[in-house]
């Protein structure tokens, strides 16, 4: 079975879709494999120019595979060996944060605890209304991982992060798109027709001024000099392009450009 369906359409938006509707989504060791190799083929790939995340069936991801958790019993593996196992699992998953092309969760269903802190990882983050939210680390006796720490009061500040953290609050994707933890809610027939709209628009923008955007953004400048250095630097880059030169005349004629990159 193929745990992860990649589509690639023509203008440059590229599916990726977890496929264990059985599981729920859960991140086994097969998907991460699978999720691997395809965040390492599209930081490679120059046609790319969004990725959207979603869940096959009725969820977005259940979270990690815990079974072998439950089988092993008290002891089984030491301290150390489990480190090492799941800052793998961690940085595989994480690999989407590195890409530099804009990447996009749909949360069709319930994220939970790392399928949750793998959609907070993407640039930006829609969900079906009724979707369901939460990190019930605490609850299951366990740490939380998957930089839930980071990313949840990066992305919500540190009040909701708490809460989800130390109570497992589960929040519906309308009081996520409240509290700021999601950009947008939509009805759940809806979300991926949305969602492709928005994949589309990002796709048609000039793809180098893009990434060196994401790359300024993922930068999280500490001051103004900062990011007055970099983009005195990275602007002129996108001056110099061929894409400017086109984006001004589409601009001047009333049209759509037609950028490629160069």
């Amino acid at each position: 079975m193929n745990e992860l369906l990649v589509d690639r359409s023509d203008d440059g938006v590229v599916l990726i879709t977890l496929n264990r509707p059985d599981l729920r989504n859960a991140m086994t060791d097969a998907m991460t494999a699978q999720w691997r190799d395809t965040m390492a083929d599209l930081a490679a790939d120059r046609d790319a120019r969004c990725v959207v995340v979603t869940g096959a069936g009725t969820a977005f991801s259940s979270g990690g595979d815990l079974s072998w958790l439950g089988e092993r019993g008290t002891g089984a593996e030491a301290v150390p060996q489990l480190r090492d196992r799941m800052l793998a699992f961690y940085r595989t998953w994480l690999m989407v944060t590195e890409l530099e092309i804009p990447t996009i969760a749909a949360v069709n269903g319930p994220a939970v605890g790392a399928g949750l802190c793998v959609a907070l990882a993407c640039d930006l983050v829609y969900a079906a209304a009724d979707a369901k939210l939460l990190a019930p680390f605490t609850s299951l006796g366990l740490h939380p991982g998957m930089a839930a720490t980071y990313l949840l009061p990066r992305r919500a500040g540190a009040s909701l992060a708490r809460e989800m953290l130390l109570t497992g609050r589960t929040l519906s994707g309308t009081e996520a798109s409240v509290k700021g933890l999601v950009n947008q809610t939509f009805p759940k027939d809806d979300l991926m027709s949305e969602v492709q709209a928005i994949a589309t628009k990002i796709a048609q923008n000039a793809p180098i001024a893009t990434r060196l955007t994401k790359v300024a953004l993922n930068q999280d400048h500490q001051d103004l000099e900062a990011a007055l250095r970099w983009e005195s630097l990275a602007q002129p880059v996108t001056m110099a392009s061929a894409d400017m030169l086109e984006g001004l005349a589409a601009h001047r004629e009333r049209r759509m450009p037609k950028f490629t990159g160069s």
